[in-house]
């Protein structure tokens, strides 16, 4: 068996960051950024008005009351063409151009109007109430560096700086092909000695919250003819992820048929739990994951390896999501295999993040890892651990891109 690590590094070794491709901004939430976004604009185009009030100059305002006289108005989408002179005074709104000979804005609520005899009862220097060209940002400036996850706040500045069309990284095309016959799709009939697959759906979400569009298979039976002709569907895809028949009973066929079929093994079992029976290789150019059947082992397999893998793949640091926190309970010394204890988090009276692992840890308890909210990773042949000490964590929560 070969270390979590290195069979991570194996893997991220044998992916390779997928092409560009331009799309447009509408599509472009939750997608890598793959080239700068540069701006066409200067924002605001030129000095505007913060405020509803008027424009004047501060000379004339320096002593207040003072009454000016209105010659114009100036308003979102239109503007005053003359230019204020001494005494002179024009309405403006907010967002409005700032009339020329204006060096300042009175706010409405410190004027008192009489027809076009404007009083003026509080004073305002150079520059008040005024947003000047490009105060948000300049034609040419770059407002949204290359290789990052595109936020609904990087979407609204890309469209502000008048970029309708970026160039992102294509996402990874993941085919997933489940195994056995024991297996059925949830809602259809299940016969006697029969279960519900849960394994592909639960990574087609994990795969699209990565940032990958997932490719659902079927269920292959345990049948050679059966699992090589399924299998052919993930040609043209850039990964084939294969959910149980990895292991070496009679009925797991996966290393054998693919091996046929000019799969290049790297490696198949791994030091760690739950999620040891797992295998990567190649066939031809096409990266291929054999994850166990146990729904528990494919999901942490999924979180530990395919994850980074995707994030890679889309040019982003595949080891991003590893944190601390202080451990909530004892733990005894651990055997040879990494642990990931599924756990519960929570925050102390001093604001550190402190993680509670379950007491039963089964590998067949989907429900813990749905209640989970992390995964305390325990090294082989850890010491026991004691309530306080620092664990490294592998958050499961925050998969999806936010605002």
């Amino acid at each position: 068996m070969i270390s979590v690590a290195e069979a991570l590094q194996r893997i991220l070794n044998g992916v390779h960051t997928m092409p560009t491709e331009t799309i447009n901004l509408a599509a472009a939430h939750g997608r890598v950024l793959a080239s700068d976004v540069v701006a066409r604009v200067t924002q605001p185009p030129t000095d505007v008005s913060a405020m509803d009030g008027y424009a004047v100059r501060a000379d004339d305002v320096s002593a207040v009351p003072v009454s000016l006289t209105q010659i114009g108005e100036s308003a979102a989408g239109t503007a005053f063409h003359g230019s204020i002179g001494p005494g002179q005074t024009v309405r403006i709104f907010t967002g409005a151009p700032v009339p020329k000979g204006a060096d300042a804005i009175v706010m409405q609520e410190d004027t008192e109007a009489s027809g076009n005899q404007i009083t003026v009862t509080e004073a305002a220097a150079p520059g008040k109430f005024i947003r000047p060209a490009g105060l948000d940002f300049h034609l040419g400036d770059v407002g949204i560096a290359a290789n990052r996850v595109l936020s609904a706040r990087d979407v609204g500045l890309a469209a502000a700086m008048n970029v309708p069309w970026l160039t992102v990284t294509r996402a990874p095309r993941i085919s997933l092909l489940a195994t056995g016959d024991e297996i059925v799709r949830p809602g259809e009939p299940v016969a006697a000695n029969q279960i519900i697959s849960s394994n592909t759906l639960a990574l087609m979400g994990l795969i699209r919250a990565s940032g990958g569009e997932a490719i659902d298979l079927g269920i292959a039976s345990d049948d050679e003819d059966s699992l090589r002709a399924m299998a052919a569907g993930a040609r043209g895809t850039d990964m084939l992820v294969t959910l149980g028949g990895a292991s070496v009973g009679d009925h797991d066929l996966v290393r054998k048929v693919l091996g046929q079929d000019g799969l290049d093994l790297d490696f198949w079992r791994i030091a760690m739990r739950p999620g040891k029976p797992l295998l990567f290789g190649t066939i031809g150019d096409t990266p291929m994951m054999g994850m166990p059947g146990n729904p528990v082992s494919s999901l942490v397999c999924g979180i530990v390896y395919l994850r980074p893998a995707i994030r890679a793949m889309l040019g982003l640091d595949p080891h991003a999501n590893r944190q601390t926190a202080r451990l909530g309970r004892d733990l005894p010394a651990n055997d040879q295999r990494q642990d990931y204890l599924r756990a519960n988090n929570s925050t102390d009276e001093n604001g550190e993040l402190v993680v509670m692992p379950f007491v039963q840890q089964d590998s067949s308890m989907l429900s813990r890892l749905a209640q989970a909210d992390c995964l305390v990773l325990r090294p082989p042949h850890a010491d026991p651990a004691k309530i306080g000490d620092r664990v490294e964590i592998l958050p499961l929560n925050g998969e999806t891109t936010g605002i």
